[in-house]
């Protein structure tokens, strides 16, 4: 029988992350473009990406700071630690913290101002 303690999880027919809330092994993705005040940063880590770049669905850390986002595709987002606002371009707001989940339709545009370093579950439609 094989070692499945040293398999890829996210390699399974199920992929999955263990430990979400705390999971450690993310990849860094970089500074946050279209920063309005410096200093966001992201890492994170892909969970599956299907034929063409979609569906994609992974876990995003960001570190606190504010920039403009326009979302190019519905994204589901389950806020697992941290706190952030998001501003739409008409004024709505949107306070995420721990257990928020927050459905962004295609072309949703405005500002994300992360307070505290946020852990998101994302899927892309």
């Amino acid at each position: 029988m094989a070692d499945q303690t040293k398999a890829d999880p996210r390699a399974s027919t199920a992929p999955h992350i263990a430990g979400a809330t705390t999971y450690a092994d993310l990849a860094d993705w970089g500074t946050q473009p279209d920063a309005i005040e410096p200093g966001s940063h992201s890492s994170g880590r892909l969970l599956w990406k299907g034929p063409g770049g979609q569906p994609e669905s992974g876990l995003w850390v960001c570190t606190p700071g504010r920039w403009r986002l326009s979302i190019p595709r519905d994204e589901l987002c389950h806020f697992v630690a941290g706190r952030a606002t998001y501003v739409r371009d008409d004024g709505e707001v949107i306070a995420v913290e721990p257990g928020t989940v927050v459905l962004f339709p295609a072309g949703w545009s405005g500002e994300c101002t992360v307070h505290e370093t946020m852990r998101n579950l994302y899927m892309l439609a």
